[in-house]
């Protein structure tokens, strides 16, 4: 029997609404290449994207799995697929004559087709092969987000898969303050979070947590190396824990020594954004409204010029090279706050000239009435 980690009655349900969509919009089939969309129908779960794979799922329902034969047991173990068929690795090989083969052979010549085009496993290389095939085949269009859509918006054991998530992102806080001190390595750090997580029973992030001191602290993106902590520093945390893929992310800015006077104040502009846009998340809201709320915050404290033009975006059970996805908080954008969206909001100010930064996240789920943040650390400001 395959580990699935949700009833195939509610696998079931997500694939029939997905067929429903593909009727209304009248697409004969969804050719799949992103692996989110993979493990949220069947299960399947693998980093084999990495190389060509497709999943084809026809209006009707059937489904057929186009990979390499490293994953043929794969899909055994993880999914429900119940056809899966192997391109060879060779010379030459174009597994998009292979995909080509199954449409043919469930009668979908002549089809519309539904092509998932932003997806990290649909190289550029990759679609010149699809386009190619599909050619004089049949018409195909974007439908990157047909079950993006879906995936957007919750089930009840899916937020349970984000909670555990959220304990897991706690305990890698914990560990990384216990951590903290003027003279450790950041390497020391890495190990703290990781091991925490892990032993918890979680998985691996889709990104690279952020450990950084000094004017290290100052990036909002992982680089390699590792500095030894100041006296007098600042440390920037952004990391995300995953339980079964679904993420939670958390960030937080820990000081060494003493907390100087704008520190402080930067640190309270945090706290006062994070709490306005957690109260702004709600429906009938969009999430330019968020990044509004967090906005005004900032300017109100003469940060203008400090802030980034985003401040967060959706979580999903998310697979590398990023946990993140759209919608992303800025300013202007349509998309609509609905119950069951899990959001990451993170307050980030940069003062480059004085070299000094501040930063507060967490990640929470939408009800009717409330922000459900899935966190417990408190929003303090520590110094070690």
């Amino acid at each position: 029997m395959p580990r699935l980690h949700f009833g195939e009655e509610e696998l079931e349900d997500r694939r029939r609404r997905t067929c429903e969509r593909l009727q209304e919009l009248g697409l004969d089939a969804l050719l799949m290449f992103r692996q989110e969309s993979m493990y949220y129908l069947t299960g399947y779960d693998t980093a084999g994207y990495a190389m060509f794979q497709c999943l084809v799922l026809r209006a009707d329902g059937d489904l057929v799995l186009v990979t390499r034969s490293a994953d043929r047991e794969q899909a055994a173990f993880t999914s429900m697929i119940p056809d899966v068929r192997i391109w060879v690795d060779r010379g030459g090989a174009n597994p998009a004559d292979d995909v080509l083969a199954v449409l043919e052979e469930k009668g979908l010549r002549g089809g519309r087709f539904g092509v998932e085009l932003n997806a990290w496993g649909l190289t550029g290389q990759h679609w010149v092969m699809m386009e190619r095939a599909l050619g004089g085949f049949g018409t195909w269009e974007d439908a990157s987000d047909l079950v993006q859509a879906f995936r957007l918006i919750k089930s009840p054991a899916e937020q349970d898969h984000v909670r555990k998530a959220g304990t897991l992102a706690d305990a890698g806080l914990e560990a990384l303050n216990r951590t903290i001190a003027a003279g450790v390595d950041e390497s020391a750090l890495y190990a703290a979070l990781e091991r925490a997580i892990l032993e918890g029973g979680g998985d691996y992030a889709a990104g690279r947590p952020i450990i950084a001191s000094g004017d290290g602290a100052l990036l909002v993106r992982y680089f390699t190396g590792r500095d030894t902590i100041g006296d007098h520093d600042q440390v920037q945390l952004e990391f995300g824990a995953a339980w079964r893929h679904y993420h939670v992310a958390i960030m937080r800015t820990v000081l060494t020594g003493r907390a100087g006077e704008r520190h402080r104040m930067m640190h309270d502009a945090c706290v006062e954004a994070l709490a306005a846009c957690q109260a702004t998340a709600r429906p009938g809201a969009t999430f330019g409204d968020i990044y509004d709320a967090h906005a005004r915050v900032m300017d109100s404290h003469g940060l203008k010029d400090c802030r980034l033009n985003a401040c967060g975006y959706s979580l999903s059970a998310n697979y590398p090279p990023s946990w993140m996805e759209e919608p992303m908080i800025y300013h202007g954008n349509p998309a609509q706050v609905t119950p069951g969206m899990v959001i990451f909001m993170h307050m980030i100010v940069v003062d480059s000239a004085r070299h000094l930064t501040m930063s507060l996240g967490e990640t929470g789920i939408v009800h009717d009435d409330r922000f459900e943040a899935v966190s417990s650390m408190p929003h303090d400001l520590v110094v070690k």
